[in-house]
């Protein structure tokens, strides 16, 4: 059952991932089209455009990422004894090097991990979490910290990150230059016995270049639920117990909202550090119902 589900959220992940690039291909595609006549050119700028943030954004993903969220960096055992031991502890067993370890000054119980690669991985726990959470919970939590490190999520999570970014400017660039009075196309359409086709095509343009964003939060979203069901896999794969995971997500849900969180960051953490009351869709959720989560472990 484990490893069945592991392989379908893995294949579920690698068809989210490829609507997202496809949405971003078509977004440029509309903007080239609209702007230029050409979509080809937009598709070239959009790829572009992406690489540049995904370039950026993995470069620094972790001192950016840590300093939204007000961590402070552990330097030695000595700082936390048993988080330091408990993250070695699951790095050993995930055969990943040990990543930095951060606290967060903050009530509430939660945890991210997040980096480039697991070479430069880092995880973050919250000082709720370590007064809340005995060792066997907290190495549920780790397991599941460890398991993104070990798929590469962090880097798969900034990459959308950064897809996501990119779109955000392609579409803001479209709507400043129709601000001013950009895209003026050809007038002989009709001329050239396409005048309802190119009609049909710039409608659709226009629409993709307005919902794009809209689609591009939905994928992120789905992306991130998808990883949280694999890394709960994962951290039953590696402790061998989901009886500690359950309890400790069990522990979180059961908590205040956070305060130190950056929004941006929602979808890094094993659970929304802002409680938001879930959308009868659930499109917009950063992380799976806990309920569901649960239920999954306990069928482990």
């Amino acid at each position: 059952m484990l490893f069945e589900q592991i392989a379908r959220n893995k294949r579920r992940t690698i068809y989210v991932l490829i609507g997202f690039v496809l949405l971003l291909i078509a977004i440029g595609f509309a903007l080239g089209y609209v702007f230029y006549d050409n979509g080809v050119i937009g598709m070239i700028a959009a790829v572009v455009v992406a690489a540049i943030y995904c370039g950026i954004m993995i470069g620094n993903s972790t001192n950016v990422v840590m300093s939204m969220n007000h961590a402070r960096e552990i330097k030695n055992e000595a700082d936390a004894p048993e988080l330091w031991h408990v993250v070695e502890d699951m790095a050993l067993v995930a055969r990943v090097p040990m990543p930095r370890v951060f606290i967060i000054d903050d009530p509430s119980p939660n945890a991210f991990a997040t980096g480039n690669d697991p070479q430069h991985a880092a995880v973050a726990a919250t000082s709720g979490i370590l007064d809340r959470l005995n060792r066997e919970e907290l190495e549920g939590v780790m397991g599941h910290e460890m398991t993104h490190v070990r798929n590469y999520d962090i880097r798969l999570q900034t990459i959308a990150l950064a897809l996501s970014a990119a779109i955000s400017l392609l579409v803001n660039f479209a709507s400043h230059w129709f601000w001013w009075g950009g895209g003026r196309r050809r007038n002989n359409d009709k001329e050239e016995g396409n005048g309802y086709v190119q009609l049909i095509m710039m409608v659709v343009s226009i629409l993709l270049l307005i919902l794009g964003p809209l689609a591009a939060t939905i994928a992120q979203m789905a992306l991130s639920r998808n990883r949280e069901y694999l890394a709960d896999a994962g951290s039953v794969e590696l402790t061998r117990n989901p009886q500690g995971l359950i309890s400790a997500l069990e522990k979180i849900s059961d908590s205040k909202p956070m305060k130190e969180a950056d929004p941006s960051s929602a979808a890094l953490y094993i659970s929304d550090p802002f409680k938001k009351k879930r959308s009868m869709s659930h499109l917009f959720d950063t992380h799976p119902p806990m309920a569901e989560r649960i239920a999954r472990l306990e069928k482990m």
